[in-house]
């Protein structure tokens, strides 16, 4: 047992010293801080920013209601200067100096249509605003003429009440909804990216151990079953610390800067845990684990089968399709996860860690199906872990170039005849 514990705390402290594991962890934290901080950067380099946008109007009817307009909407970056040139305004927008020119002209029932001119038309948020702004001016001109109060256009262009309830008393609310929504998008992405990342630094691992012949030093001193669970938790140790560092990181930047990002909308509007109950976190936690040491012991003797570390990813190429297969279903379901679909395959093993925790992330689940999926994710795990291991056994000892998957054939073989 204490040769377990020394392969473990060596797994672990070797890759939390490496350079490798030091830069992308430091990489990975400045992107977290730039996320989070992501409506104060747009902010920064929004405040010098003022569109000038010229406006040619020969019968002089709408620009005035479109200036008008335009100083009722709040917080407009936007300007509009009038000009009695069209082609020399197109010059200046030509040049730069205008940042776009729009021709206003009447139809023949009075109402107004445009057409806006710019360099280049890459610039839609200045556009769709001009846009908006011009459908404003054609709403309250067409009211007008059918003889309409200001009352009640008012009332014409209120927004009508709309309220959703759920029935079930268990039911989670509009808001709480939108917060589990929120939340589980995050964690599925973490779940996802971590489970890829660290079941292929496991196979990664024992390829490298492999193809320098480290492998037969390790395996003269301590059993390949002991070498393989000992690389596995140790990995998994690791992952915990980069995970814990990364949510400390994350959650200390999100919580100064959540109103912000709620008022950028996206899926930025969605972000707030403070009503979520505790339940979902454990559950995050409970089916990361449980996905990392499912894929985690599938890597593992994988990576025993291949002696060169090009061919790592040819080996994995089927357990990195289940894990992106079971990412793409969670997405489907994040806006039906009432689908039957999304319930039969929150049971299936090597779906459930990302697909079980959106139903519980998002609806109240009964407890039988939630104890149901992880018993049969933990029952998968022990079978594979028992199948790995014999595989895993044989599999480093077999050097050679290797091609497919019936070189599991041949590691059980070679575990048969030690």
């Amino acid at each position: 047992m204490n040769k377990f514990w020394i392969i473990l705390m060596h797994t672990y402290m070797s890759k939390l010293k490496s350079k490798s594991f030091i830069i992308s962890t430091l990489i990975t934290t400045v992107l977290i801080i730039g996320v989070t901080n992501i409506q104060s950067i747009i902010d920064i380099f929004d405040k010098e920013e003022e569109k000038t946008v010229a406006v040619y109007d020969e019968e002089n009817t709408i620009a005035p209601l479109l200036k008008q307009q335009l100083s009722t909407t709040p917080n407009s970056n936007l300007k509009l200067n009038m000009v009695s040139n069209e082609e020399d305004a197109e010059t200046k927008v030509t040049d730069g100096e205008y940042d776009g020119l729009l021709v206003l002209s009447t139809d023949l029932d009075g109402l107004p249509s445009g057409v806006y001119k710019a360099a280049s038309i890459t610039d839609s948020q200045t556009m769709v605003q001009v846009e908006t702004m011009l459908q404003q001016v054609k709403n309250e001109l067409a009211t007008s003429q059918l003889g309409l109060s200001q009352e009640q256009i008012a009332q014409l262009y209120t927004p009508i009440s709309f309220d959703v309830v759920a029935l079930e008393e268990s039911a989670k609310s509009a808001e709480e909804l939108n917060q589990a929504r929120g939340l589980v998008y995050v964690l599925l992405f973490v779940i996802y990216f971590s489970v890829i990342l660290y079941a292929s630094m496991i196979a990664t691992e024992v390829a490298v151990e492999k193809s320098s012949r480290v492998m037969e030093i390790l395996i003269s001193s301590a059993s390949p079953i002991m070498h393989m669970f000992g690389k596995i938790l140790g990995i998994a140790l690791l992952s915990l610390t980069q995970l814990a560092f990364w949510i400390i990181i994350g959650y200390s930047s999100l919580s100064r800067n959540l109103d912000g990002m709620t008022e950028a909308g996206g899926v930025f509007e969605f972000f707030g845990v403070g009503d979520l109950p505790v339940a979902t976190f454990v559950y995050a936690v409970v089916f990361f684990l449980l996905g990392y040491f499912l894929y985690a012991t599938f890597a593992a003797f994988l990576g025993s089968l291949v002696s060169r570390i090009e061919e790592i990813q040819q080996m994995i190429m089927p357990m990195t399709l289940l894990i992106v297969a079971g990412f793409m279903i969670s997405m489907f379901g994040l806006g039906n996860p009432d689908n039957s679909f999304i319930q039969v395959t929150s049971f299936i093993p090597f779906f459930a860690p990302m697909i079980m925790f959106l139903r519980v992330g998002m609806l109240n689940v009964p407890l039988w199906e939630i104890s149901l999926s992880i018993g049969l994710l933990m029952a998968t795990i022990v079978l594979l872990a028992i199948f790995g291991a014999k595989v895993y056994r044989g599999g480093v000892l077999m050097y050679g170039k290797s091609s497919s998957l019936k070189d599991i054939k041949k590691a059980l073989q070679l575990t048969k005849n030690r």
